[in-house]
């Protein structure tokens, strides 16, 4: 019997594995890994490229549809391996939106810097004593704050933010909540008026509290009393929501308080409390006449003024941008912003833009606030459109509903204030926990002193003695050189630090080998003579050098230098390495360079040969065989 057709032993073939294989769901279907569709190679041929690597198979999410028959389907589990651009993408759009995702307004610290520059204007004798001029004052502060914001965004020199550490943002953050809180204890007790007539009402927070404990007996009662309901409302409504929020996340959109403010003014209204001396917002007006008036703050006309407020004004946009800094590095580390990265760059640029625009219709200089960003987390709002329709809300309000706040208690506002802060300061017990238990003493002194100075005088010493201090640490860091004297492994080719490993190493005889782990600047070479030095008396760097000789002379007759580490150089290392090199061979010591880079035109061995340290040392070669491999 002739065999079948070719056709007909495929299908029965067909058939055959049908029956054999079992069938696959079609969720397995899409669990499978892209497979590229078969090709055929003509001889003399370039084999064809993957289809994982074509452009066009990460550029199309879907390369093969779910009904094509020239190829498999690829679900969206298939597609795991572009999960990486998707998580880029996502990247991307949180740095754009860092900026927004921070509410900006004025602040107290800002807006008393200012009072002082207008005060001073007043106080000078000219016509500045009319709302419309310091209007006006206000703006050309705002604008000379979000110019100097601008061109340090421009330059890119918003790496100076990398100083800010931990215990600087908690110190700092705890301070803020602590201020905040006796500040507002002033209204509440309603003995603003009396703070002011005494001098204290700008004064330091420890200069308040004694105020209040010497003057509670002048309280008014009736104003405590609102305050005090009120903010005992708020907490138990803010517990409340916190631990229903895990089962109901709807409930973080109840406006609990915007009822409170609500229900406050229509009892105000009803009861008459403005008249039983109870303060109240009453009415707020324009001071131009029209509600936004444009005018350019950096006009040649306004040169006295721009004078007199640039010292401030430099001091305001240092605030504000490391206050921005300190909110977004802080929030990007909570629940309420997942995500959340901060570009300090970005940041200069849009915090410029935005108090230049400000200043050109006389705002106030707005950065962004922990407190602020905090309320606006605690009512739900994460995304960047929450800061736009903030935005729409608050014009809303200036233009329609002001009126309607007459009589809004400024004890209820109070409260609402104190509750932020408290939330500001409930975070610093965990820091310091952690660092009592890892006894990181200096941490918490730099938290003390920020803390302190912050309480004890103001806002603005705080965060320059908490920068200076911070400042310190990395010029310490910087400056400091980190070279080590090595020794051999007994038995092996290995070279260990002999510093941190004396028990288990042992000294090459009349060698000290000498390792530097970092590249050589003007900032690390000021001490690296006293450091070699010391390494050729005593073994190590950490010795006093009152001490007596521990080392031979003999044991340094022969220097070798791991340079492994010097991946670069400046002028000035170079020429303090020349002068090291220099003095080793008066004394008639020989000088080797191990692990130097092999590349002729790499800089540091270009930097090398130019000094001269290869013709002291000898041959070119000696650089890279010198030593064994460390």
């Amino acid at each position: 019997m002739s065999d079948p057709p070719v056709a007909l032993r495929h299908q029965a073939a067909d058939k055959t594995t049908s029956r054999r294989t079992p069938a696959v769901s079609a969720k397995a279907t899409r669990l499978r890994p892209p497979v590229r569709p078969p090709t055929r190679q003509r001889p003399g041929q370039n084999p064809p490229m993957p289809v994982d690597r074509c452009p066009s198979y990460r550029s199309k999410p879907r390369l093969f549809s779910k009904h094509s028959t020239k190829g498999p389907a690829i679900g969206a589990r298939a597609m795991e391996p572009f999960a990486w651009q998707r998580e880029s993408e996502n990247r991307v759009r949180y740095r754009v939106r860092v900026r927004v995702r921070l509410p900006n307004a004025p602040d107290a610290t800002v807006s008393l810097l200012v009072g002082s520059v207008i005060k001073r204007s007043v106080d000078s004798g000219g016509n500045e004593d009319n709302d419309v001029m310091q209007a006006q004052i206000c703006g050309i502060i705002g604008g000379i704050a979000g110019a100097t914001l601008l061109a340090a965004g421009l330059v890119r020199i918003g790496f100076l933010d990398s100083v800010l550490s931990r215990p600087f943002l908690r110190g700092f953050i705890s301070a803020i909540g602590f201020v905040i809180v006796v500040d507002q204890l002033l209204p509440q007790t309603g003995l603003s008026e009396a703070a002011k007539k005494a001098g204290v009402s700008h004064g330091s927070s420890i200069e308040k509290l004694n105020f209040l404990i010497h003057n509670w007996e002048h309280a008014h009662k009736l104003t405590f009393t609102i305050s005090l309901t009120a903010f005992v409302v708020i907490m138990v409504c803010r517990q409340i929501k916190k631990k229903l929020q895990p089962r109901y996340p709807s409930v973080a959109y109840v406006p609990d308080r915007f009822v409170i403010v609500v229900v406050a003014s229509i009892l105000c209204w009803k009861l008459e409390w403005d008249q039983n001396g109870v303060p109240i917002i009453g009415a707020i007006r324009s001071a131009s006449g029209n509600l936004f008036t444009f005018r350019w703050p950096l006009m040649p006309s306004n040169m006295k003024h721009i004078r007199e407020a640039m010292s401030t004004s430099f001091l305001i946009a240092l605030l504000g941008f490391f206050e921005s800094n300190v909110v977004a590095k802080n929030l990007g580390r909570s629940v309420d912003f997942p995500g959340m990265q901060l570009s300090a760059n970005r940041e200069l640029v849009a915090l410029g833009v935005a108090n230049l625009v400000g200043g050109c219709f006389m705002a106030l200089p707005a950065f962004g606030g922990y407190g602020k960003s905090k309320v606006k987390a605690a009512t739900g709002g994460k995304s960047p459109m929450s800061c736009v329709f903030l935005s729409l809300i608050a014009l809303f309000t200036i233009s329609f509903l002001l009126p309607y706040m007459y009589y809004l208690p400024k004890p209820v506002l109070s409260a609402m204030i104190t509750v932020v802060a408290i939330s500001l300061i409930e975070e610093a017990p965990h820091d310091v926990i952690f660092f009592l238990r890892i006894h990181g003493w200096r941490e918490l002194g730099l938290m003390s002193v920020i803390f302190l100075s912050t309480i004890f005088y103001s806002l603005p010493l705080g965060i320059a003695i908490g920068i200076g201090l911070s400042v310190l640490q990395v010029i310490r860091h910087a400056t400091r050189p980190r070279i080590q004297i090595l020794g051999r492994m007994p038995g092996t080719r290995r070279f260990e630090s002999a510093e941190t490993h004396a028990d288990r190493v042992e000294l090459v005889d009349g060698c000290l080998i000498v390792k530097i782990p970092e590249p050589l600047t003007f900032a690390n070479t000021g001490e690296l003579k006293t450091r070699l030095r010391r390494l050729e008396f005593y073994g190590t760097s950490m010795a006093h050098p009152a001490l007596p000789r521990l080392r031979r002379e003999e044991s340094n007759k022969n220097i070798i230098f791991d340079i492994h580490g010097v991946t670069s150089m400046d002028g000035s290392g170079t020429q303090v390495l020349e002068d090291i090199v220099r003095s080793y061979r008066e004394r008639n010591a020989r000088v080797f360079f191990s692990r130097g880079p092999k590349d002729p035109k790499h800089p540091v061995r270009k930097l090398i040969e130019r000094s001269g340290i290869m013709e002291l040392i000898g041959d070119l070669d000696t650089m890279s065989t010198t030593c064994t491999r460390h």
